[in-house]
């Protein structure tokens, strides 16, 4: 039997927060395990409680979202955050996953495109907005020196890399490229490391530069 991906939700306005309780606790698969007003709170018990992934607000009174996935990476660098939020600017979304975000979206997206980035980010994707992943691949580039230096990359490994970046999920570059999940998965294992990094996000910041 799978088990429930337990989630811990950081929103500052409750009427958001208790819809994406709600949206969390009644699917399948998938259980809330603790809710935050604040970064302070959710910063003391997310160590404790050790949830798989964690929705973060940016917009927090005090402590801001970006800060608290900073200070939840530092104690716990194994958890998942998954950025929750209304700013799509170049600026705090790069914030974001340099303090260590596994993805992010924006509130607008439906019910099931949140459950499914949950998940993604769960399993060690880095899902994004469509909207998010448009600046994101638009802001990098890949140079003759980057190509040089990582030429130990296949061209397949490259192909998936640089789709990936983009914000697809394993499966929709499985279908780009007519090839099954597992194999997208394996060619994800073999790039962590040939490049000696853990996360699809590492891989991108190695391989493609920010202009």
């Amino acid at each position: 039997m799978t088990e429930n991906i337990n989630v811990a939700i950081v929103e500052d306005i409750k009427d958001i927060r208790e819809s994406l309780q709600t949206l969390i606790a009644g699917m399948s698969g998938f259980s809330c395990i603790g809710t935050y007003a604040t970064a302070e709170a959710a910063i003391a018990d997310i160590p404790i409680i050790k949830p798989n992934v964690v929705l973060m607000d940016i917009n927090l009174p005090g402590i801001n979202g970006i800060e608290a996935v900073r200070q939840l990476k530092e104690s716990s660098p194994n958890i998942n955050v998954l950025m929750c939020t209304v700013f799509d600017d170049d600026e705090n979304i790069f914030l974001a996953l340099r303090a260590g975000a596994g993805g992010y979206i924006l509130k607008n997206n439906s019910p099931l495109k949140i459950l499914e980035a949950i998940k993604e980010v769960n399993e060690g994707g880095a899902p994004m907005s469509a909207a998010i992943a448009k600046r994101v691949i638009s802001s990098f580039q890949l140079t003759e020196n980057t190509i040089s230096k990582h030429a130990l990359l296949s061209k397949r490994e490259m192909e998936v890399l640089l789709l990936l970046s983009s914000g697809l999920l394993y499966k929709e570059a499985a279908n780009k490229l007519g090839l099954s999940v597992e194999t997208i998965r394996s060619h994800c294992r073999n790039i962590y490391e040939k490049l000696h990094v853990n996360t699809k996000l590492e891989a991108v910041n190695m391989v493609f530069h920010k202009k």
